[in-house]
């Protein structure tokens, strides 16, 4: 899911690909490989670790070739190691492939690939590719691919060599990122610009469901029934550093912009018509029954999505959960034995207070389910069963889109424990998973109106104190807005349960104190409301977030943002968006680096 750079042309091949995938780096990996076509084959090299290791690998011996791909890991499929990077090869070593995204029926696909007689060397799910195009190679590379592509579920972004022709590469695109880049008499592939930048920046964008072939003749597109296409070349105009950022500001906003795309990944190949599929998890109905509590330990933001869980698991599965800060959940002495499940939530997972938490659980008899989104991270090795949260590396110090997709797991997670136990009837499961499908796209419509947000942080940007309001599941999210204003502008803000403003809060309210009452969850609208009016009593000017067919809202706020409808336990997906733009164009308007802000680090690995 990280760095992809192939090369053919007049250079030596191997240079160029290393410089490209330095410029890649910033999108965090794990592990690292290049395949390069020589006379006498394909000559593959990979290691776990930096690119340093791998170019210490490399640096004894001598290649001779103008032909070659590189990639730069983030582990998905299978653990990070010198096997499972990339690139990966069929069984004879006639053909080679790099891959970012996930195949999402990649297990089926072995299986019947297996019963052919294929080999596999690896766990991942990029191999199969490899095998695919053996399997169905009669002469010409790119039929092969593009008939391998039919059989692929997911998102991709892959290119191919082959011995039996070596001045071709073939390219295709379904979900995620790939440029080519046109030099002179040369030409490169690249999963983000900066790449290529050095050589060229004359570069064609791919779309969708697109392939390319490059060859002496030139560069072909076409789509996937063959089609040719053409293509208008767009010239690059930023810096390298803007580069590296997609051409956004800040990684920030890069990152709140992925979020359809991360939200689609995680929910890719957990969904069919018959409910939720965790291959990861393997709890039975038995052992789900045998549980009489749940107990989600995180830190900070990933805690936020913990409360969350704690909501939809109890509606729906109907176990009782408790949420713990994990920095204090073995100081009170918990609860807990063999009859209790334990979801540890880490972006990381290597979060020191939510490892201790998930060691102390296990020593006292309890199951662990880890949610993270890092790949043989201490969390994942150490639980019983993972969850992985497929949003790729995130770069900025306040997270977003790991938050999200942390969100969509635990609906995931609280689904299958419903599904398992026969709490919820199937036609309402089925209801759920319709909407779940689509969220990425309503994600996208939301962030279709940034341009709104960004004109209301405007009035944010000399105040020194700001409240968040919801209810439910509302006041779940209105922490995560709070503590992302907090990280990133500075500004005070606390985020309070709307029915607690008599007891005290209304004291706080002024003319001077923005409020950010959010109202989604159907059945408390008029509450809401009502507590809404009580500070527009007070002079606070209030923004209000809710979903477009509320229209009672607009009304009593001062300024509203309207979100896609959606089902009320999915609308914390699509109402911490704004919130999230709401930080970061405030921060921007204070002068603050979004980025990196004072005294934080991404991951704290120390008590």
């Amino acid at each position: 899911m990280c760095g992809i750079v192939g090369y053919i042309g007049h250079k030596q091949a191997v240079p160029v690909l290393l410089e490209g995938l330095k410029k890649l780096e910033y999108r965090g990996y794990d592990s690292s490989g290049i395949a390069v076509l020589e006379e006498s084959g394909i000559r593959i090299v990979k290691s776990v670790g930096k690119l340093a290791v791998l170019e210490e690998k490399i640096s004894n011996r001598t290649f001779r070739s103008n032909i070659g791909i590189v990639h730069t890991r983030w582990a998905t499929h299978g653990r990070p190691s010198d096997i499972n990077a990339h690139p990966h090869m069929d069984c004879h070593g006639d053909f080679v492939v790099v891959h970012n995204g996930i195949i999402e029926n990649y297990l089926e696909l072995r299986e019947v690939l297996k019963k052919e007689g294929h080999i596999f060397r690896s766990e991942t799910d990029t191999e199969v590719v490899a095998h695919l195009v053996e399997q169905y190679y009669e002469g010409d590379l790119e039929e092969a691919v593009r008939y391998a592509l039919t059989k692929i579920k997911g998102s991709y972004a892959l290119v191919v060599l082959s011995y039996m022709h070596p001045d071709i590469m073939v390219a295709a695109r379904k979900d995620s990122p790939m440029i080519v880049g046109i030099g002179d008499n040369e030409y490169f592939f690249a999963s983000d610009i900066p790449a290529v930048l050095k050589h060229t920046r004359q570069t064609y964008i791919m779309e969708d469901r697109e392939m390319v072939v490059v060859s002496a003749e030139g560069v072909k597109f076409c789509d996937f029934y063959g089609n040719e296409k053409e293509k208008c070349i767009f010239e690059v105009h930023w810096d390298p550093i803007a580069a590296e950022k997609g051409g956004y500001e800040h990684f920030m906003l890069k990152e709140i912009f992925e979020q359809p795309k991360a939200l689609k990944d995680t929910l890719a190949g957990r969904l069919n018509d018959d409910g939720v599929v965790l291959q990861e998890v393997d709890l039975s109905p038995k052992d789900i029954a045998s549980f009489n509590k749940i107990a989600i330990v995180a830190c900070g933001t990933a805690y936020h999505a913990g409360l969350i869980g704690r909501s939809l698991i109890e509606r729906w599965a109907k176990i009782p959960v408790e949420v713990d800060i994990a920095s204090e959940f073995r100081y009170r002495s918990p609860l807990i034995d063999q009859n209790t499940l334990v979801v540890v939530i880490s972006q990381s997972g290597e979060t020191a207070d939510t490892l201790a938490a998930l060691r102390e659980s296990k020593k006292q008899g309890a199951r662990v389910v880890a949610i993270t989104n890092v790949v043989g991270s201490s969390v994942a090795r150490e639980a019983h069963d993972v969850i992985y949260t497929w949003a790729g590396p995130e770069i900025a110090v306040a997270s977003t889109k790991a938050y999200t997709t942390q969100i969509e797991s635990v609906v995931l997670l609280a689904l299958y424990l419903a599904q398992a136990k026969k709490t919820m009837p199937q036609e309402w499961i089925h209801e759920i998973i319709a909407e779940l499908r689509v969220i990425p796209f309503k994600a996208q419509e939301v962030l279709r109106q940034a341009n709104k947000i960004e004109q209301l942080a405007q009035n944010f940007k000399d105040v020194e104190n700001t409240f968040f309001l919801g209810r439910g599941l509302d006041w779940a999210v209105a922490q995560e807005g709070s503590l992302k204003l907090k990280e990133i502008s500075y500004i005070h803000a606390e985020a309070y349960a709307a029915g607690e403003l008599k007891h005290g809060t209304l004291a706080l309210i002024t003319k001077d104190t923005p409020v950010i009452a959010l109202a989604t969850q159907r059945e408390l609208y008029e509450k809401t409301l009502s507590n809404v009016i009580e500070v527009k009593a007070r002079d606070a000017k209030v923004i209000g977030l809710t979903f477009e067919s509320n229209h009672n809202f607009d009304q009593t706020v001062d300024e509203i943002f309207y979100l896609p409808d959606t089902a009320n336990e999915l609308a914390p997906i699509l109402a911490v968006i704004p919130l999230q733009l709401l930080a970061y164009y405030v921060s921007v308007a204070r002068g603050n680096d979004v980025d990196k802000p004072r005294n934080l680090a991404k991951s704290v690995t120390v008590e």
